[in-house]
C-alpha cells in the first residue's frame, strides 16, 4: 500500500482497559499503522473491563494523534457486556457502535469482539474486514478449550463445561448466528498453526492466514543500574502473564521448592494468585512481583536465564514469548498448542513434555552459559527477521492489498460478463 488508509480497530479490550495480550497487540498494531501515516480508529467497551476489574484502570497508555479512541459506555454499566454475551449481539452499544463504523474505513479489523458485539457485531461495518483470533472464542464458548478447568478439550461438552466455569450458557451458539456472520468476513487471521488447525478441526470453515503477532521497538534505554533491580535473585528464571490455572505456573513451583540454587520470578497477577502464593509459601527462592510496570519489563527479560511457559491449555502464541526473544532471553515452552512453534522456528529455547524434562532443560542452561546465549541470540534474529512491526506490517498491509486486488478483480469480471 503506497497511500495512507482508514482503519477501524473493534474490541472488546484496549489499554488501559486491558487485561492480556490481545488488547497490547491491539495498540501496538493501531500505534504502528498511525505513525506510518494510516488513520486508526479504535472501538473498545469500557464496562468489559469493569466488569472484571470492578473499578476503572491505574495505568496510563498513550496514542500516536492518528489515532482516535472510541471507549463506549452504557448507562446500564456491567448490564450491557452480560446481555452481548447472552445473546451474541451488541443491544445496547449498537447505536454507538454504528455511529462510528458509518464513516468510510478501508479496513475494518475486528478481535476479542466477545463482549462488545459478539459475532452480530461482524454484520457492522463497511470495507476489507479482518479478524484475528486471539483465543477460541469462535470454537469454544470460554474461550480457552480448557475442559472442565482442568485439561485440554478433547471431548466437547460445552454446556457442562461452561457451568463449572461459572458462565451461563450461551443459546445463540445453537442457532447459526456464528455461521453466518463469519461469512461476513474476508479473512480470520491466526497467529499460529495450531490455531488454524485447531479452528477447522472443530468445525469453522472460513479463509484462514496465519500471521503471528509482533512485539513494539523497545523505547526505554534501561538504566546503568538497572540490573540491581534484579541482582538479589540471580541466577533466576521468570514466568511473565496472569495468575490463572491455565498458565499452568502450579506446575513449575513444585520443580523450583525442590530445587534452590535458581531462583523464579513472577511477574502478573489474577484470580488464582492466593492458591499460588500459599503453594510457594516457604521457599526463599520464588518472589512474586505482582504487576509489573511496562518499562521493568525489559530488565526482567534481559537478565533472566530463560522464561518459562509452563501453559497446561491451548495457548493461540503467547506475546511473551517474542518479548524474550527481542531481548535475547532463551525460552522453555510446554510442548503443547502454538507454544512450541515459536521456539522451534527460532531455534531460540528448549521445548518439553514432562517435569523431568522441564528439569533438565532449566539445569542445561544455569550449567552452561554459553548455551544459554546462543540460544538467545538465535531467538533475536528470529525476532528481527519476523516479529518486529516493519516484517508484520509488510506482511499484514500486502494482505489488504491482495483482498483488496481481488475485489476489483472480481468487480472486473462481474462487468464484463454483464
Amino acid at each position: 500500500m503506497d497511500h495512507p488508509l482508514r482503519f477501524c480497530m473493534v474490541t472488546s479490550f484496549y489499554p488501559p482497559y486491558n487485561f492480556g495480550g490481545d488488547g497490547v497487540y491491539v495498540h501496538a498494531l493501531s500505534n504502528e499503522l498511525a505513525r506510518r501515516g494510516h488513520q486508526v480508529h479504535v472501538i473498545h467497551c469500557k464496562d468489559a473491563f469493569r466488569l472484571f476489574a470492578h473499578q476503572d484502570p491505574e495505568d496510563t497508555y498513550h496514542d500516536h494523534p492518528n489515532v482516535t479512541v472510541h471507549g463506549l459506555e452504557s448507562r446500564l454499566g456491567m448490564l450491557s457486556p452480560l446481555l452481548t454475551h447472552q445473546t451474541g449481539l451488541p443491544l445496547l452499544k449498537s447505536g454507538a457502535i454504528r455511529s462510528v463504523l458509518d464513516q468510510r474505513f478501508d479496513v475494518v479489523h475486528f478481535h476479542t469482539v466477545s463482549l462488545i458485539g459478539g459475532p452480530g457485531i461482524l454484520r457492522y461495518g463497511r470495507g476489507i474486514k479482518l479478524y484475528s483470533a486471539h483465543d477460541h472464542w469462535l470454537v469454544c464458548p470460554t474461550r480457552e478449550l480448557f475442559r472442565f478447568g482442568r485439561e485440554v478439550c478433547t471431548t466437547r461438552n460445552c454446556l457442562l463445561c461452561s457451568l463449572l466455569h461459572r458462565r451461563p450458557p450461551q443459546l445463540w451458539r445453537y442457532s447459526r448466528l456464528l455461521q453466518a456472520a463469519v461469512k461476513r468476513v474476508d479473512v480470520f487471521l491466526m497467529a499460529s498453526r495450531f490455531s488454524m488447525r485447531k479452528h477447522r478441526e472443530l468445525g469453522l470453515d472460513v479463509p484462514t492466514v496465519h500471521l503471528p503477532h509482533f512485539v513494539a521497538d523497545d523505547p526505554q534505554t534501561p538504566a546503568p543500574e538497572g540490573a540491581s533491580i534484579v541482582a538479589p535473585y540471580t541466577p533466576y528464571f521468570l514466568f511473565v502473564g496472569r495468575l490463572v490455572k491455565n498458565k499452568g505456573l502450579q506446575t513449575l513451583i513444585p520443580l523450583l521448592r525442590r530445587h534452590e540454587e535458581a531462583h523464579l520470578l513472577v511477574a502478573g497477577t489474577g484470580r488464582y494468585e492466593r492458591q499460588l502464593r500459599r503453594m510457594a509459601e516457604g521457599s526463599a527462592n520464588i518472589h512474586f512481583l505482582g504487576q509489573v510496570p511496562r518499562e521493568q519489563l525489559p530488565t526482567l527479560y534481559r537478565h533472566a536465564v530463560a522464561l518459562v511457559i509452563p501453559s497446561i491449555a491451548y495457548e493461540v502464541g503467547p506475546l511473551v514469548t517474542i518479548e524474550a526473544f527481542q531481548h535475547q532471553t532463551p525460552v522453555i515452552a510446554r510442548n503443547l498448542g502454538g507454544m512450541p512453534e515459536y521456539v522451534q522456528d527460532s531455534g531460540g529455547g528448549l521445548i518439553y513434555d514432562t517435569e523431568e524434562e522441564l528439569a533438565a532443560a532449566m539445569q542445561r542452561l544455569l550449567d552452561n552459559p554459553p548455551c544459554r546465549r546462543e540460544l538467545g541470540l538465535r531467538g533475536y534474529r528470529a525476532y528481527l527477521q519476523n516479529w518486529t512491526p516493519e516484517a508484520h506490517l509488510k506482511r499484514y498491509l500486502a494482505l489488504i492489498d491482495d483482498i483488496a486486488s481481488s475485489r476489483v478483480a472480481c468487480a472486473t469480471d462481474d462487468s464484463a460478463g454483464d
